[in-house]
């Protein structure tokens, strides 16, 4: 099965994949490759256009990321966002120099009539981030938009078919940048936009297939979308060859268990062992406040009960996991500051029992994970089940864990989680953060010094950018006043609202 292709160039930026992702949207079939991947390596592949994304880096510097100047003779569309607009620039012999007043946020843009701002209102609004620009553009090249202190907010090279933004339109700050991204492919690359996800449903299990043969698979299930969408996938390629496993890792949401084992072994007919490691894993995080430490810990200890449950089963050889593009990003690349590791990219151990890891799912946000789960016909309560991270609660108790702190944390956010549903606008992510914070309080004629807990709701559409809820504030009082009288030990409830950036969902 073959689709168009683009193939998007990384250059380190924390908005590469969601370039592909909006590209994927478009209906065209993206993937992203790193900048040192060989020039022979992305011509082979015949793809339509060539995107090179943002970076940290300044084309100047020593050891800076490059790219072949040839692939600028390969007569493939080009485009270049941020970094990878100057960097066009500095390998085709124009000028890059850093900018007198940094550009970063929300910024006025006034675009020329040209194909790549077809539909696009002649004065819009973009997203920028940078410090150096464009002073001067190679030979060939003209400018197609400007901002009020960026001369050369876009350029073009319609002979050569190279073209440049200053700005990130991939991001929803941009609010017109999915057209231009759509004009790029369809306008100047003449894309036809045959992708889509039932097609990577089928082109998924096929590869599965083949990949797998007669062999055993063993999925971690934790019953949350990711996982979920992952081993009805791998299940319905290889059937009875795969083997479910649930870890109880004592991190679990209040009657998180119960809920999953009942619904993969009485609405799927998935073979399904549940493990409970709950004191193992609490004995491994014993003392441990670092988040980071948190996280690889529990990684270990994650493949640890698994390579003990394949030897229980027997021959093994392959292991599933949920990973999805949000944690690939957030566990940084190369050239990408690290913000967090994850369990499932960022914590594994150099060597695992298995001959391969099956990751079916790591080329996708979250919404499409989602649309791939109502492919495969997974209930509704299911593929819209809200997030959770791979650590569990570990992340949501700051400082050391303890069993008396998470289950604290358990009932106060089963209460939380129980009173936002009847909102008639749910946010997309919402749960609550047992601070390490102690604060004096007074209930009843006695005075207490108890914990802080934190709640937290965002809405997003991927994960990459989240704005803080304005859930009403009767219902945050009513929260509040359940939790204190309800959870012992908790005097004082306070709301998050920050926006991600600057701060992540997860506060750990």
């Amino acid at each position: 099965m073959h689709f168009e292709k683009v193939i998007v160039v990384d250059f380190g930026g924390q908005y590469n994949q969601l370039i592909a992702r909006r590209i994927r949207e478009a209906g065209v079939y993206s993937e992203v490759v790193s900048w040192e991947t060989p020039l022979d390596e992305i011509l082979i592949q015949k793809p339509k256009a060539i995107v090179f994304t943002g970076g940290p880096a300044a084309v100047s510097e020593e050891n800076a990321p490059t790219i072949a100047k040839e692939i600028f003779e390969s007569g493939i569309p080009i485009l270049g966002i941020c970094y990878g607009a100057q960097l066009t620039v500095h390998v085709l012999g124009g000028k890059v120099e850093q900018a007198i007043h940094r550009e970063y946020g929300k910024k006025d843009l006034r675009v020329e009539e040209h194909p790549l701002f077809k539909a696009v209102d002649k004065e819009t609004s973009c997203w920028m981030s940078h410090t150096y620009l464009v002073k001067e553009m190679p030979a060939g090249f003209t400018a197609i938009a400007q901002t009020d202190s960026c001369p050369v907010a876009a350029f073009a090279n319609d002979t050569a078919q190279i073209y440049g933004v200053q700005f990130h339109p991939e991001v929803l700050h941009t609010p017109q940048g999915s057209q231009m991204i759509q004009n790029f492919l369809f306008e100047i690359c003449g894309c036809k936009g045959d992708w889509q996800m039932g097609n990577f449903v089928e082109k998924s299990i096929a590869q599965i297939k083949e990949k797998v043969g007669d062999k055993k698979v063993l999925c971690a299930l934790s019953g949350g979308v990711d996982s979920s969408v992952a081993a009805t996938m791998i299940h319905r390629a290889i059937g009875k060859q795969l083997v479910c496993v649930f870890v109880d890792n004592g991190l679990l949401r209040k009657n998180e268990r119960a809920e999953v084992e009942k619904v993969f072994t009485e609405a799927f007919d998935i073979q399904l062992i549940t493990l409970d490691a709950r004191q193992t894993f609490l004995d491994n995080l014993a003392g441990v406040t670092d988040p980071e430490e948190k996280r690889k810990i529990i990684g270990e200890t994650f493949i640890r009960v698994f390579e003990k449950a394949a030897k229980d089963l027997g021959k093994v050889d392959y292991l599933v996991q949920g990973t999805i593009y949000p944690d690939v990003i957030e566990s940084g690349t190369k050239n990408a500051a690290v913000i967090k590791s994850h369990h499932n990219v960022g914590g594994l151990p150099d060597v695992v029992d298995f001959e391969e890891i099956i990751e079916p799912l790591r080329d996708l946000f979250k919404d499409e994970v989602r649309v791939v789960g109502a492919e495969l016909g997974l209930p509704n309560h299911i593929v819209q089940r809200q997030p959770f991270p791979g650590p569990g609660l570990a992340i949501r108790v700051i400082g050391d864990i303890t069993e008396d702190k998470l289950s604290l944390l358990r009932e106060a956010d089963y209460i939380y989680r129980e009173e936002v549903k009847k909102l008639a606008v749910v946010p997309w992510q919402y749960f609550a953060v047992l601070t390490n914070l102690r604060t004096v309080g007074v209930m009843g004629d006695e005075r207490t010094y108890s914990y802080t807990l934190a709640l937290r709701a965002v809405s997003s559409l991927d994960g990459m950018t989240a704005d803080w809820s304005r859930i009403p504030l009767e219902t945050l009082a009513h929260i509040s006043n359940r939790i204190v009288n309800e959870v012992p030990n908790i005097n004082r409830v306070v709301y998050d609202i920050t926006s991600k950036p600057p701060a992540t969902i997860e506060w750990e």
